[in-house]
């Protein structure tokens, strides 16, 4: 029979690879003739990463443009939800509806063209689904394709001409999918599908507004949209007809899978995951092996010296139990580090949690991101309770001070950062510009709640006894011999963070072209299990160089731990320069910056959690061999 938890966890990892849906999302049923509210998002482009609102853009707008209730992670993702033109009934399909008629102005053809040079697309939303534009493949026998998006336009050559020429959609024919309940006659939207096409329309008779009837798509005299044989180009003080079709068609799609087209899997996902799993075990299992049986030789070894002298004559990491555990310099630096590591560690934890048991909606746009911030918010608490009970280990007396360091420092650094990439987006007028208002909810969620949980949990942390060290440090430190170059910690720590970065190199290139894509992501069940993989690597490569330091009679392993693990987050910044030269397609400066400027924020982010996780398993080894020696 399996392991309970092994078992919740493969049903939580294929639960997220299929899509399974969420509690806590309340399916819509519509009856027939119901109307159907279209919203616009954000035109996003991979080519720049900067995005703007919809109607940045010259296209249709309603009578009244209203906003969606967002969250703080929409906000901070560019989201801008508005309403559209475009409004159905449901089953009712309509073809050759006009949405308007605009004469675009020198300005508005000159934006066009850029977002057109840009590869910008059009979001569009249903029922909380993104709106997607099937792809046939070759081969038929393959699943259809399904790319996220519009793009606003295309450009082409037209003959005799020197210069590109610029061709806009203007014609959307919508394909709406839904499931209905033989019972109630209630139906539910399972599929939000669009076919982009370039026209120039042509009035029959006088421009009557919407009800204008036109000589290129007339659904009485049997004329519909079928290609973009007479496309529509884009010249300043022309005018510019915007129609759309819409169809409803039956779907055996339960309304709980409808996300399955957005978040499928590719098929050798799973096998690199597997594999790489597999590797680490086994690599675990061979250095706990020789770690257990050297450690047990050694310990063995020092037990049975019947007296001082005879230990002096022996070397090893036994004659260090005097300075082994003497504060190291910068030891508040050190208690900052670790305690903001801890949040580090708290937060993605529970988030993680959180989400493979399915309450991170991906139809809830921004609460991942919301519940990480919410829920470092929250960790500050465990922050400071682990910083002050190292600092008080450390014998430290100025415990407010480094809960101070502990709420800025790290939390500044990102800060100052994100601020400056957040001026370069107002520059560039992006929806992806954090508005005042929630940069100060921001502040007030860092500074007043976040500081107030760290001061409160150092008080506590601190006022508890001090842990003791299982041996007495000397007043006079050892000098420490002439290190082989192995030991040196340039080499030890360059080497310490490879593993590491093994560990999650597979599903750091997954994650990576997710986000800059602007695709979804939902497998988190194997992050999770990518998770617990570079916890176990980051202890063991912290604690294997630690020990042959020990026994080369080099009792500064203090910081030496942190940073052997939490170098792997160089690896991941170079990592992530090698992915922007050879994957991206980004050529903007600005985009650049943002680019490096946000993987910069990762790559610290990361270093302070490896590095942590590297320090706390080297603390337990080392009080493990220590406690377990006899010292006169």
């Amino acid at each position: 029979m399996a392991h309970p938890a092994l078992l919740f966890l493969v049903l939580a990892c294929a639960g997220a690879a299929r899509g399974f849906y969420l509690p806590g999302v309340a399916p819509a049923d519509f009856r027939k003739n119901d109307l159907l509210a279209v919203k616009v998002s954000q035109l996003s482009s991979i080519k720049t990463q900067v995005p703007y609102s919809y109607y940045s853009l010259p296209f249709c707008r309603p009578d009244t443009i209203v906003s969606s209730a967002e969250n703080l992670g929409e906000v901070l993702r560019g989201d801008r939800i508005e309403n559209s033109p475009y409004v159905f009934e449901m089953m009712e399909p309509k073809l050759c509806q006009i949405a308007c008629k605009i004469v675009l102005s020198q300005e508005g053809a000159k934006d066009f063209k850029e977002k057109i040079d840009d590869s910008y697309s059009v979001n569009m939303i249903l029922d909380n689904l993104p709106m997607v534009i099937p792809v046939k493949r070759l081969d038929k026998e393959a699943p259809t394709l399904y790319l996220q998006g519009m793009h606003v336009g295309v450009k082409g050559w037209f003959v005799g001409r020197k210069d590109w020429s610029y061709f806009i959609h203007n014609h959307l024919s919508f394909l709406v999918k839904y499931n209905k309940d033989e019972h109630t006659g209630l139906a539910r939207i399972v599929g939000f599908e669009v076919k982009p096409y370039s026209v120039k329309h042509k009035p029959d008779g006088d421009w009557k507004g919407n009800m204008t009837h036109l000589k290129t798509c007339n659904p009485h005299t049997r004329i519909l949209v079928m290609s973009s044989d007479r496309p529509q180009e884009i010249e300043a003080n022309k005018e510019i007809i915007f129609t759309y079709d819409v169809n409803f068609e039956e779907s055996d799609i339960k309304w709980a899978s409808r996300w399955d087209t957005y978040l499928s899997t590719p098929d050798d996902h799973w096998f690199y995951i597997v594999n790489t799993l597999m590797t680490v075990l086994f690599l675990s299992v061979m250095v706990a092996m020789i770690m257990l049986r050297t450690l047990y030789r050694d310990i063995s070894m020092y037990n049975q010296l019947e007296n001082q002298e005879e230990a002096q004559e022996e070397s090893g990491w036994k004659l260090l139990h005097g300075d082994v555990f003497r504060p190291p310099v910068n030891a508040d630096t050190l208690c900052v580090y670790v305690g903001t590591g801890v949040q580090f560690f708290g937060m993605l934890l529970v988030t993680l949690l959180l989400a493979i048991l399915g309450l991170l909606s991906p139809s809830n746009r921004g609460g991942f991101m919301t519940a990480m911030l919410l829920l470092w918010v929250l960790m500050g608490l465990f922050a400071g309770y682990s910083t002050g009970r190292l600092y008080m280990m450390f014998r430290g007396s100025e415990w407010k001070k480094v809960a101070i360091k502990t709420a800025l420092m790290f939390p500044g650094a990102v800060f100052l950062i994100f601020f400056t990439l957040n001026m370069l987006l107002w520059v560039e007028k992006s929806s992806g510009a954090v508005p005042v208002t929630t940069m100060f909810a921001l502040v007030f969620l860092w500074l007043g709640i976040s500081l107030p949980l760290i001061f409160i949990g150092s008080f506590l942390g601190f006022k508890k006894p001090a842990i003791d060290d299982p041996v007495r440090t000397n007043k006079i430190p050892r000098p420490i011999p002439e290190q082989p170059w192995y030991t040196n910690p340039a080499v030890s720590i360059s080497i310490g963070g490879i593993l590491p970065f093994g560990a999650v190199f597979i599903e750091l290139f997954y994650i990576l072209t997710t986000i800059w894509t602007h695709q979804f992501y939902y497998m988190f069940g194997i992050v999770f299990l990518v998770f617990v993989i570079l916890i176990v690597t980051c202890a063991e490569i912290t604690i294997v160089l630690c020990y042959f330091q020990l026994c080369n009679e080099d009792y500064r392993w203090w910081w030496r731990s942190y940073l052997t693990s939490g170098s792997s987050a160089v690896y991941l910044f170079l990592y992530a320069a090698f992915y922007f030269f050879t994957r991206l397609q980004i050529t903007k400066a600005v985009s650049g910056m943002l680019f490096f400027g946000y993987m910069f924020i990762v790559s610290y982010a990361f270093f302070v959690l490896t590095g942590t996780i590297g320090f706390y398993a080297c603390l337990w080894f080392t009080r493990l061999i220590y406690s377990s020696v006899k010292i006169d």
